[in-house]
């Protein structure tokens, strides 16, 4: 069955006494026990709860894994992950990745010794280079926040089977419509669910998936154990949202690919990152691996006075940090979502202060084109 069908079916045949097409918000914190020793399958929220297994099985079954996991963010959902290693373990990982994330590995997990080694997960000899002996896993964004570039994950999973490592992919900016990591030989998959997959920018969500069942065991043992759970209502708001995922992420793209083009071709403009560009160094490959190129984009511009100028002056698109909504949003990555990371590596990156990341929504483009040529004048 097609990935848009199924995403439209989430939680469709849950409550089979009532035959609710919507699965129901299961707003409570404790489950009554019919007798001694019986249960439900249900008993204290934070276990377990309808609407956020509804969502749970709805995103295994997107990504084809054992089991999945929804969390209270993304950040939550990382966090989480990261309690299936132990002190002085190794993770390579992304180098240009979103600076939450960073400041998550840099700032908190390694002061309990573990260590992470950023390297170019686009160069799979960068990736090989990097492991050692302690290395546990490979985490890898499948299109990197905010320069867009693309992993080889058949490659990169290849490789940590080879060296029995863990291949953990953030797959937020693709979603499993447009690429399905597990399909390409990946371990676990991430999400920041507050993004694509809710799609309406009103609500903070985290989700993972497992593809083996016996690891999936360990990570439900640390969910349960941590707490870090999504509410049932936030459940049902994320359920809501990836019903239109297809439809939404189709409109996007269109978007996004006349917007990049149109960048490419102003004046103003030094460079574009759209992996949809044929240009763009990641093109044929994620045109081999993904079903589209998705709908962010990055863009340096030629002057920094230029930077305050877009933010402000666009008026359809809004100067705001998230992404993957229906609203458009467009943000300065070195003074906000990656500034946690050190000034040096920014630079060296080319996170500086001529780009833009720009998320493109589902208005019509021929109003986002004419917006950001207003804000240029």
């Amino acid at each position: 069955m097609n990935i848009s069908t199924q995403a439209a079916q989430i939680g469709l045949d849950w409550d089979t006494r009532t035959g609710a097409v919507t699965v129901p918000i299961y707003q409570t914190a404790t489950f009554r026990h019919h007798g001694l020793g019986q249960s439900t399958g249900y008993d204290y929220s934070r276990s377990g709860n309808p609407t956020r297994q509804a969502l749970e099985e709805g995103i295994a079954r997107l990504d084809g894994g054992a089991r999945g996991f929804a969390f209270a963010s993304g950040m939550a959902a990382i966090a989480n992950l990261l309690l299936l290693f132990k002190r002085g373990d190794h993770l390579i990982v992304t180098e240009d990745l979103y600076g939450g994330t960073y400041r998550l590995f840099e700032k908190i997990f390694s002061q309990y010794d573990l260590s992470f080694t950023y390297v170019d997960t686009s160069d799979l000899e960068a990736v090989r280079n990097a492991i050692r002996p302690e290395t546990r896993a490979l985490f890898v964004e499948s299109l990197t926040n905010p320069l867009l570039k693309v992993a080889d994950i058949a490659s990169l999973s290849a490789l940590c089977r080879e060296r029995r490592i863990h291949c953990i992919v953030d797959n937020t900016f693709l979603t499993p419509y447009l690429l399905r990591p597990f399909d390409l030989g990946a371990d676990i998959t991430v999400y920041s669910a507050s993004k694509y997959l809710s799609g309406h920018n009103d609500t903070v969500a985290g989700l993972a998936v497992v593809k083996d069942p016996i690891l999936a065991e360990t990570v439900y043992f640390n969910q349960n154990s941590v707490g870090a759970v999504l509410g049932p209502q936030d459940s049902w708001l994320t359920i809501r949202g990836m019903k239109t995922l297809a439809i939404r992420l189709d409109r996007q793209q269109k978007n996004a690919r006349r917007i990049a083009e149109w960048l490419h071709s102003h004046a103003r403009v030094h460079k574009v990152f759209y992996p949809g560009l044929p240009e763009h160094p990641g093109h044929e490959l994620l045109k081999k691996q993904a079903r589209g190129f998705g709908a962010m984009i990055a863009f340096e511009v030629d002057d920094h006075s230029l930077v305050e100028r877009l933010l402000m002056r666009t008026k359809v698109i809004s100067f705001a940090e998230s992404l993957g909504g229906v609203e458009s949003l467009i943000t300065f990555p070195e003074g906000q979502t990656h500034a946690d990371i050190e000034p040096e590596i920014r630079a060296r990156l080319g996170i500086n202060n001529v780009l833009l990341r720009l998320s493109v929504g589902i208005e019509d483009s021929d109003d986002l084109i004419a917006d950001l040529a207003q804000a240029f004048e």
